[in-house]
């Protein structure tokens, strides 16, 4: 399989995203790359689902806001039913960079991985490496999950990532909800998934804010904590 036999569905999950949107598929689109397009709107109240279509991109609109992790595994459903071979998770604020989707794909392409997450931390390309306090909190996902299942993720919050059939299959049944990106990495460890990192370069929020605060980012960071732990218990009671 190679990138041009491959069937490649982009899922960009977007709230609020106005201003953001058209710029990010635009950004896709421009490498050429013979991939679909699928906008998530999940319950925008702005301009989203406008910009979005007028923009080339399919869109799936959810009658109200879900979070993330609802609005991705819509995503993965709709890659299950059309026969997509990989899914690419990618944000709609502009931060991903699409010239990397191709090396993004390549391991999965190539029957290396069945995930690849895009880390901005394994090389130092100059791009936008988060804030200081979200940077703590990717090195303690860091730290949990090489503690309980000894994968070594340099970037375990990167919402850039690629999937295979098998994982979109799991995730299309059943996906982490709120912030889902860490948990998913040990769901997808817990099913036998093979999982890699390749380096990205990522930039700065080109606009609007953030829905995840300081104060719901440690809230979310007790709350994932707890998820995978249970998972990990859950793997172990299963064998």
């Amino acid at each position: 399989m190679n990138v041009t036999s491959a069937k490649v569905l982009i899922i960009v999950p977007a709230f609020n995203e106005s201003g953001n949107i058209a710029r990010s598929i635009k950004d896709i689109q421009k490498y050429n790359h013979p991939f679909d397009i699928l906008v998530i709107d999940d319950g925008s109240k702005d301009k989203t689902v406008q910009e979005a279509l007028e923009a080339g991109a399919r869109v799936v609109s959810l009658p109200f806001n879900l979070g993330i992790g609802g609005a991705v595994q819509t995503g993965f459903q709709y890659a299950l039913e059309h026969g997509y071979d990989i899914a690419v998770q990618m944000d709609g604020d502009g931060q991903h960079d699409a010239s990397f989707l191709v090396k993004l794909i390549t391991p999965i392409l190539e029957g290396q991985a069945d995930m690849v997450i895009g880390s901005r931390f394994i090389e130092d390309n100059g791009g936008f490496k988060s804030s200081f306090s979200r940077r703590l909190g990717i090195r303690f996902f860091v730290r949990l999950i090489d503690a309980l299942t000894g994968l070594n993720i340099s970037d375990p919050t990167s919402g850039f990532r690629a999937h295979n059939q098998k994982i979109i299959t799991a995730f299309a049944d059943n996906y982490p909800q709120d912030f889902p990106e860490p948990e998913a990495i040990v769901v997808a460890k817990r099913l036998g998934g093979r999982i890699s990192e390749v380096a990205v370069l990522m930039r700065k929020r080109e606009g609007g804010q953030s829905s995840i605060g300081q104060l719901k980012s440690i809230y979310y960071m007790f709350k994932v904590t707890f998820a995978i732990c249970l998972h990990m218990i859950r793997s172990r009671e299963s064998r």
